[in-house]
């Protein structure tokens, strides 16, 4: 079953916070609106999938810093920007540094929704691959540091003997550690080892 998810509402009005909240729920979405960054950082928020919509100009730490904050705390919530002081160089900056949309007042409510439902689509799918690497991680871990070693080699390429003469062990050797590598890692083939490996940002020993 499908996590549900949350839109996160950043607003200093309140009259706009209650409206954007109506909208959401309209379509059947859980929303939690704050004034502040503040209130929103010291606020506990469930663990789910779910998106920001966050005006950018607020009293002391504007959306597009709180944005470059986010990210420096490794808060990764896909962002939808609301604006009534909108520009082409802060849309600039807000897209460049990953937001979803830049929306600017008065806005229609539809367009907004799609962005919110672009923005969920995008944080579930990072949230789904930061499952699947946590999972490829472990794996890795699992491996001795002799196997670890003969990863590092059989992805850049080398056959058993290379590898062997480079670790200076046996042949054989090589060849049971490599077997061990494959089952471990759970790999088909050395193609997909190496993707493996790639996601992993292992480097040559």
């Amino acid at each position: 079953m499908e996590e549900r998810a949350v839109v996160f509402v950043i607003d200093d009005d309140a009259a706009t916070r209650e409206a954007l909240e109506s909208l959401v729920r309209s379509v059947g979405l859980d929303v939690q609106s704050f004034g502040s960054t503040r209130e929103f950082l010291q606020s506990k928020r469930p663990d789910a999938p779910g998106c920001l919509v966050l005006d950018v100009r607020l009293p002391g730490t504007s959306g597009l810093d709180f944005q470059h904050e986010l990210a420096s705390s490794d808060i990764h919530l896909p962002i939808v920007f609301i604006t009534a002081y909108g520009d082409i160089p802060m849309t600039v900056r807000a897209m460049r540094a990953g937001a979803v949309e830049f929306l600017s007042k008065p806005f229609r409510g539809q367009d907004l929704l799609d962005a919110i439902q672009l923005a969920i689509n995008r944080g579930r799918a990072r949230r789904d691959d930061a499952v699947l690497f946590a999972a490829l991680r472990g794996r890795y871990e699992s491996l001795t540091t002799r196997e670890r070693d003969v990863m590092a080699l059989v992805v850049t390429g080398l056959l058993n003997k290379q590898i062997a003469g480079k670790l200076n062990v046996s042949e054989v050797t090589v060849k049971v550690h490599r077997g061990h590598v494959m089952r471990k890692m759970r790999a088909a083939s050395v193609a997909e080892l190496v993707r493996m490996a790639d996601k992993l940002g292992i480097s040559t020993p």
